[in-house]
């Protein structure tokens, strides 16, 4: 295949992810010291990754994550029903005092000159409790799985996540599985218990059994340790400096196959330039740019990371698999929430040039 991946053609399920699911609590663009409501979005890298496979893509998703039970974990599961998507649950059972929890992020979307804000509360959280030997793997590759995903949020939770997403890829490449990780840097989690350089340890063991990577510069260089380009980028739009670092990753990890991401130019909080680049089996490929006008920037990236692994599952062109990876990730910023609302239909109209003219 021209993408390098032998990706099998059929299975029980399209594509598996394992995460940490959240909620995600969003007064619009009014800030929270000032809230008086929130919308509530469920949410979690690997979980949106599913979601927009299943919802938009009508592929056949699963998500291997932890459960608390009680009303806060009844909302989420809920969500990942009204998905499409299923779960694979470790399930604990909640205290009825401080848990464990399923974690909360509080984002407001920010307005103009005005950029969003975003915190955590990850305190005792289900999802990082979560340790090798909690799934059967081999019961669930057994059925036949296309394609394992996970992130590097969800490495950076604990000791012992990051060490449960090798178990799940060594399962996923022993079963036939491709496999994909977004490196997500998130220096913050990390800090909190190993540090940069426990992180580097924990995510080259993961990335020695993954074919595809999602990450841009700064995560090549904090996630892997591959050190900067050596062409300085003119612009946030500018690829040279992404691609002049793959020649780095490939020798360090001969065996990944494919490396992209998004290239974002924010201009204001609601209006910015987008594009996005992936390296395939050798070959450079790269998006048109488009001007977005956004509602809720959250989950572009993970929109972005679907389209592109939709269009690799059902065997596009590489350059189409871009171009679908950055238009579904282009109309996810105009939904509120983490996940998509848009149609198969409408992402190839877009990455075929479409418009906003009214549709009757």
């Amino acid at each position: 295949m021209k993408n390098g991946l032998n990706i099998s053609p059929n299975g029980a399920l399209d594509f598996l992810s394992l995460g940490a699911l959240v909620h995600r609590l969003d007064p619009g663009i009014i800030p929270f010291r000032k809230a008086s409501e929130c919308q509530i979005h469920v949410s979690g890298g690997e979980f949106n990754c599913a979601a927009n496979l299943s919802d938009c893509f009508r592929l056949q998703t699963g998500i291997a994550s932890a459960m608390v039970d009680y009303p806060v974990g009844d909302l989420i599961a809920e969500r990942v029903r009204a998905m499409g998507v299923k779960p694979f649950y470790k399930r604990f059972k909640h205290n009825g005092v401080n848990g464990p929890n399923m974690a909360a992020v509080y984002s407001d979307r920010g307005q103009g000159v005005r950029a969003p804000v975003v915190f955590y509360n990850r305190a005792n959280e289900a999802g990082a409790l979560l340790k090798p030997g909690d799934f059967d793997w081999k019961a669930i590759f057994g059925t036949g799985v296309r394609w394992f995903h996970s992130g590097g949020i969800f490495a950076a939770l604990s000791a012992t996540t990051g060490e449960l997403i090798v178990e799940a890829m060594k399962a996923a490449k022993a079963a036939g599985a491709v496999t994909s990780f977004d490196l997500n840097y998130r220096a913050k989690l990390w800090d909190i218990w190993g540090g940069h350089e426990r992180a580097l340890l924990v995510i080259a063991r993961i990335v020695e059994h993954v074919d595809i990577l999602v990450g841009n510069e700064e995560d090549l260089q904090m996630g892997l340790g591959i050190s900067g380009p050596e062409v300085a980028a003119k612009s946030k739009l500018d690829p040279s400096a992404f691609f002049g670092m793959i020649d780095k990753v490939v020798v360090k990890y001969p065996h990944v196959k494919v490396v992209a991401t998004t290239l974002r130019e924010v201009q204001s909080s609601n209006r910015h330039s987008w594009s996005a680049v992936a390296w395939i089996n050798g070959k450079a490929y790269q998006a048109p740019t488009a001007e977005l006008d956004i509602h809720d920037r959250v989950g572009g990236g993970d929109g972005f990371a679907s389209g592109f692994f939709y269009g690799l599952i059902s065997g596009e062109e590489p350059e189409e698999a871009v171009k679908l990876g950055w238009a579904h990730g282009a109309l996810l910023t105009t939904y509120p929430g983490d996940t998509t609302m848009a149609t198969v239909e409408q992402v190839r109209a877009f990455a075929k040039g479409g418009s906003a003219r009214i549709q009757r």
